[in-house]
């Protein structure tokens, strides 16, 4: 390959694709065996585009030992009743997204089943809370129970807003955190749920209490 760009991360084969997240080109099977792996690549990469289309064209529905808290049911009425929480966990998650790039579906995976935890033991009249180690996944958790308390004493001061229940609440949880674990590809460092939250619910557009437009199969 005398006179060829060689990739710098297998050194062994033709650079051919320009990564954006290195700032030079790197080989087409390391774009796809690193990509959201040891790559952080940046949402505007279009082979990461490309490669995000594939993989909801050939989404599959989560197998049972995928599904988080698998014991858990759900009500049927659970979306409709809870679609004011629900929009708010969007968009709770989006602003934080925005103020902290560094947040992957990992993070919010991680907050989303902290906090339904803790919720849980609520349910069951014990107060246990464990926050998640890690900074970003900690904010963002943060974030989504300062969000329960201010919907909470919003509910107080206005009797016509039904409170939450703790129930409710873990419900809720619940179901945020099997569609964060449907619309992700699973890769260490994607974003995909992120962005599946950004194209459905876009934060510019999105009024505090308006409904959710999240689709769940």
């Amino acid at each position: 390959m005398a006179g060829k760009a060689i990739c710098p991360i297998c050194e062994k084969r033709r650079a051919e694709r320009y990564c954006p997240a290195k700032g030079e080109k790197i080989c087409a099977i390391d774009c796809g065996t690193e990509r959201e792996v040891s790559i952080d690549c940046p949402t505007e990469c279009s082979y990461l585009q490309t490669a995000h289309r594939w993989e909801r064209d050939l989404a599959k529905p989560l197998a049972e030992s995928e599904v988080p808290f698998p014991d858990v049911s759900l009500p049927e009425e659970l979306l409709q009743t809870g679609q004011p929480v629900l929009s708010g966990f969007v968009l709770t998650t989006l602003v934080y997204a925005r103020d902290h790039r560094s947040l992957n579906d990992a993070d919010a995976f991680a907050a989303m089943h902290a906090l339904a935890d803790t919720f849980r033991t609520l349910v069951s009249g014990i107060y246990y809370e464990k926050p998640p180690e890690y900074p970003v996944a900690a904010g963002l958790y943060a974030a989504l129970a300062k969000f329960i308390e201010d919907e909470k004493k919003r509910a107080a001061e206005r009797p016509e807003f039904p409170s939450p229940t703790d129930e409710q609440l873990f419900h809720l949880l619940v179901l945020f955190l099997r569609l964060c674990r449907l619309r992700s590809n699973g890769r260490p460092r994607t974003r995909s749920f992120i962005e599946f939250l950004r194209v459905q619910f876009p934060l510019e557009a999105a009024p505090a209490r308006e409904e959710s437009r999240i689709i769940v199969p």
